[in-house]
C-alpha cells in the first residue's frame, strides 16, 4: 500500500503545484515498482518544472511506450507531442522530427482525434519558425488554431497563438502579432493554461515585448510572470528566465543593485536546471559587469551566453568598443544585423548608431538612425520615442550640426526621465553637454557633465565616470572633440576635405562643418592657421 499512498501524495502534490514534494514521490514510486502510463507523463511534466530535463525526456519516452501497450492511442499521441515540443527547446532538433513524426502517425489512424490533430501540429510549426520560413509556420499556426477553436479548446489555443504572434511578427505584422500576445497573456493571468505552456506563452511574450522596445506591455507582463513564479515555489524551469528578464527591466531603470541580485537569480536558477536560462541568464550578468567597467568579467559571460547558440548581442560589440576596438565592434555588429530578421534588427539599431559614431562612419549611423525613425512611427512607444531621440543627438553632433543635437539629446533626457531611466538620462545629458561645448558654451557644459556624474557615481558606472572626467578636463586644445583633433591633425598635413572624408569615412559635407566648428572655436581664420595651430600645440610632429 505504501507506493499507492506515495503515487497519491505526488499526485495530489502536483495538483497543489508543489513540484519538489511531487518529483519526489512520483520519482521515488517509479525507481522502485515503476509508475502507469499517465503517472510517467505526470513525472516526466514535473521533471521538466523542476528544470531536470533528461529524467524529463526519460520519463515522458516511457510513458509514451506504456500507453502503447495499453493500446491508448490519444495518451501516446499527446505524449509524442510534448516530447516533440520539449525536444526543440531543448536544442536536439532530429528527435523532435522523429517524435513529431510519431504523433501525427498515430492521430492518422484515429477517426475522431479532436483538437489533438491541432496539438500534434504545433512543433513542425515551431519548427518553421525556428527554421527561419515564418510564412509556412503562420499557416500551420492558424491552421492549428482553427481546429483549437472548433473543438473549444481554449488552452491550444493560447499555445498556438504565442507561435502565431511570433510569424506575424517576423512578417512585418507587429500590431496583429501583439494582439495575439495580449489573448495569450491574458489567458496566463486568468489561470486558463497549465503551467509548461505558461511559462512558454510568458517568456516568450515577454522578450518580445522587449526587443520591441514596449515597456509598458513588459512591465506587466512581467508581473504575471512574477506573481505565476510565486505562487510555485519549487519551480525551477522558467524562474531562472524570469529574473534574467527582471535584470533587464531593473537596468533601464537604474535600479543596478536590484538588477545585479536578479542576475545573480537567474544565473542560480540556470545551474539548477533552467535551461531556458541559458541565454539570458549569463547576457544580463555580462551587461551589468560592462556598464560598471568590469570587462574581464563581462567577455566571459559573453561567451558563456554564446555557448547557447544564439548571440550574445549587441552587448558584445558594446564591449568590444568599451575597450577601444572600434573595428571589431564595427564588424561584429554589422554582421549580426545583416543576418537577422527585420524584427530583431530594429532592437539593434541602437547599438549599430552608437557603434558606427565611434568607428567614424556617420553616413552608417545616419542610415541606422532612419531605419529607428520608421520602426518608431509603425509601431511607436515611449521607450523608442527616448532611444530614438538619443541615437539621433549622437548623429546630428558626428554630423557637426550642434544646435540640432542639443535639442535632441533635451528631448532624449526628458523622454527618459519620464521612464525612470536614470543611467540612460545621464548620458543623454552628456550629449547636451557636448554639444553645449561644440557651440562654444563651456560652462554650461561642465555643468551638464557634473550632473551626469553624480548619476554615474551612485550607479558606480565607471566607463561613465571615465568618459565626463575626459570630456571635462582641460585641454591645451580648447574645446574640441575629439573627431574636431583628429580632423585638424589631418587638415595640419595639406589634405582636402574629400581626402579627409575619404580617410575618416565620413563624407565631405560632415568635414566642412568639422573644419568649420574647428575655425569657429579656435577663432582661427583659414587652413594654414589652423596648421599652425596644430603644430604650435603639439596636436603634429614638426617634419625633419
Amino acid at each position: 500500500m505504501a507506493e499507492y499512498s506515495s503515487v497519491d501524495v505526488g499526485r495530489a502534490s502536483a495538483a497543489d503545484r508543489r513540484w519538489a514534494d511531487a518529483y519526489e514521490h512520483l520519482a521515488g514510486v517509479d525507481a522502485a515498482h515503476g509508475l502507469e502510463a499517465s503517472d510517467l507523463e505526470l513525472l516526466g511534466t514535473v521533471a521538466l518544472l523542476r528544470g531536470k530535463s533528461p529524467e524529463s525526456v526519460d520519463a515522458l519516452s516511457r510513458a509514451y511506450n506504456a500507453y502503447l501497450a495499453d493500446d491508448e492511442t490519444v495518451g501516446a499521441a499527446r505524449t509524442a507531442g510534448w516530447l516533440a515540443l520539449n525536444l526543440i527547446e531543448l536544442g536536439d532538433f532530429t528527435r523532435s522530427v522523429a517524435w513529431g513524426a510519431r504523433a501525427m502517425r498515430l492521430v492518422s489512424t484515429m477517426p475522431e482525434p479532436g483538437s489533438l490533430a491541432g496539438f500534434v501540429r504545433l512543433a513542425p510549426a515551431v519548427a518553421q519558425l525556428g527554421s527561419g520560413n515564418p510564412v509556412e509556420a503562420r499557416h500551420e499556426f492558424e491552421a492549428v488554431l482553427a481546429i483549437a477553436e472548433r473543438h473549444g479548446d481554449s488552452e491550444l489555443a493560447s499555445f498556438t497563438m504565442i507561435g502565431l504572434g511570433k510569424a506575424l511578427i517576423e512578417l512585418g505584422a507587429t500590431a496583429e502579432g501583439f494582439a495575439c500576445f495580449d489573448r495569450c497573456m491574458e489567458a496566463v493571468a486568468t489561470g486558463e493554461v497549465r503551467p509548461v505552456a505558461a511559462g512558454v506563452i510568458s517568456c516568450s511574450a515577454i522578450s518580445d515585448a522587449v526587443m520591441a522596445f514596449d515597456l509598458e506591455r513588459a512591465t506587466e507582463w512581467l508581473d504575471v510572470l512574477d506573481r505565476w513564479c510565486r505562487h510555485q515555489p519549487d519551480l525551477i524551469t522558467f524562474s531562472g528566465q524570469r529574473h534574467a528578464l527582471e535584470a533587464g527591466l531593473l537596468l533601464l531603470r537604474g535600479a543596478w543593485a536590484e538588477a545585479s541580485t536578479a542576475a545573480e537569480l537567474a544565473l542560480s536558477r540556470f545551474r539548477s536546471g533552467d535551461y531556458r536560462a541559458v541565454w539570458g541568464a549569463p547576457y544580463q550578468s555580462a551587461e551589468l559587469s560592462r556598464l560598471r567597467g568590469a570587462f574581464h568579467s563581462a567577455e566571459e559571460s559573453y561567451r558563456r551566453a554564446g555557448d547557447s547558440g544564439w548571440e550574445p548581442q549587441p552587448g558584445l560589440a558594446l564591449l568590444h568598443l568599451a575597450l577601444g576596438r572600434q573595428r571589431v565592434a564595427q564588424d561584429e555588429i554589422r554582421r549580426t544585423v545583416a543576418g537577422t530578421d527585420p524584427f530583431t534588427r530594429t532592437s539593434l539599431l541602437p547599438a549599430v548608431v552608437e557603434i558606427e559614431v565611434a568607428a567614424g562612419d556617420a553616413e552608417a549611423a545616419r542610415r541606422a538612425l532612419n531605419e529607428l525613425l520608421e520602426a518608431s512611427r509603425a509601431t511607436p512607444s515611449s521607450w523608442l520615442t527616448a532611444i530614438v531621440a538619443a541615437a539621433e543627438a549622437q548623429v546630428l553632433l558626428a554630423e557637426g550640426d550642434a544646435p540640432s543635437a542639443l535639442v535632441a539629446a533635451r528631448t532624449a533626457s526628458k523622454a527618459w526621465r519620464s521612464l525612470g531611466a536614470r543611467y540612460e538620462r545621464a548620458r543623454s545629458t552628456v550629449l547636451a553637454g557636448r554639444a553645449l561645448l561644440d557651440l562654444g558654451n563651456r560652462d554650461d557644459a561642465l555643468a551638464q557633465f557634473a550632473l551626469a556624474r553624480e548619476v554615474f557615481v551612485a550607479l558606480g558606472s565607471n566607463p561613465a565616470i571615465a568618459e565626463v572626467d575626459d570630456l571635462s578636463a582641460e585641454r591645451r586644445t580648447g574645446v574640441l572633440t575629439p573627431r574636431e583633433i583628429e580632423v585638424l591633425r589631418l587638415v595640419s598635413t595639406g589634405l582636402t576635405n574629400r581626402a579627409i572624408g575619404e580617410r575618416l569615412s565620413v563624407s565631405e559635407k560632415t568635414v566642412a562643418r568639422h573644419v568649420s566648428n574647428i575655425f569657429g572655436k579656435l577663432r582661427l581664420p583659414n587652413r594654414a592657421a589652423a596648421t599652425a595651430y596644430a603644430y604650435e600645440n603639439g596636436l603634429v610632429q614638426p617634419r625633419a
